[in-house]
């Protein structure tokens, strides 16, 4: 298992980060290890939700499927992605802070079947990764 937990501030209010947040096909916009989402459903965003990510992984492309699991706007939201090999469970959260926002972003990677035995080596690894989808995010969110 792999756990990141980040938090960032941005000075657009919650309501818009969140919005911009919980839509999670926007993670290719920020995140520079996803080449590409896109939304699975056209309906508002809520429990049920649906992205396709395509994430670079240790070198190569995998393809994941999430969905959103808890959905509290403006505040708080989950979102599960997984493919064969893979289960990332995704929680983030929005506050008020001030006349902006505080974001914490906490991120667990579990690997499935037989590969679980290399989950010390995705922590290793995980930790840069992290780092770099919440640089991305910071600079997204200050604009």
């Amino acid at each position: 298992m792999a756990h990141a937990h980040k938090t960032l501030t941005s000075p657009k209010p919650p309501a818009e980060v969140f919005a911009y947040l919980a839509d999670f096909s926007n993670a290719a916009e920020w995140d520079p290890g996803i080449p590409a989402a896109r939304r699975l459903d056209d309906g508002p965003l809520g429990v049920g939700n649906r992205v396709e990510l395509d994430a670079a992984f240790f070198g190569r492309t995998i393809t994941l499927i999430y969905e959103t699991t808890l959905y509290e706007a403006p505040r708080r939201f989950i979102v599960r992605g997984e493919n064969s090999t893979i289960v990332s469970v995704d929680e983030i959260t929005v506050e008020a802070n001030g006349e902006g926002s505080l974001i914490t972003y906490d991120a667990v990677l579990t690997l499935k079947g037989p590969l679980k035995i290399f989950d010390p080596a995705l922590s290793l690894g995980f930790g840069k990764v992290a780092d770099k989808a919440i640089a991305g995010l910071t600079k997204t969110l200050s604009a």
